[in-house]
C-alpha cells in the first residue's frame, strides 16, 4: 500500500482558475480606465487644435483682440 504525502505543496484547479479570473477582471477594469483616459486627451487635442485654428485665422483676418484671451 502506498503512503499519501500530506505534505504535497501546490495549487490546486479551483484557487488557479480564481486568480487568473481575478486577473482577467483586473485587466479589463485597467483596460477600460486607459481607454477613458486616451479618449480625454483626445478631446482636449482637438480642442486645442480648433482653439489655435481660431485664433489663426482672427489674427490672419485682424480681428485679434487682447479681449479674446481674457484681458
Amino acid at each position: 500500500m502506498k503512503k499519501i504525502n500530506k505534505n504535497k505543496h501546490g495549487f490546486t484547479l479551483t484557487e488557479l482558475i480564481l486568480v487568473v479570473a481575478i486577473i482577467i477582471i483586473l485587466a479589463g477594469a485597467i483596460g477600460i480606465g486607459v481607454a477613458d483616459i486616451i479618449n480625454a486627451g483626445q478631446r482636449a487635442d482637438t480642442n486645442t487644435k480648433k482653439q489655435a485654428a481660431d485664433l489663426r485665422s482672427n489674427i490672419n483676418s485682424g480681428e485679434a483682440r487682447l479681449t479674446s484671451f481674457g484681458f
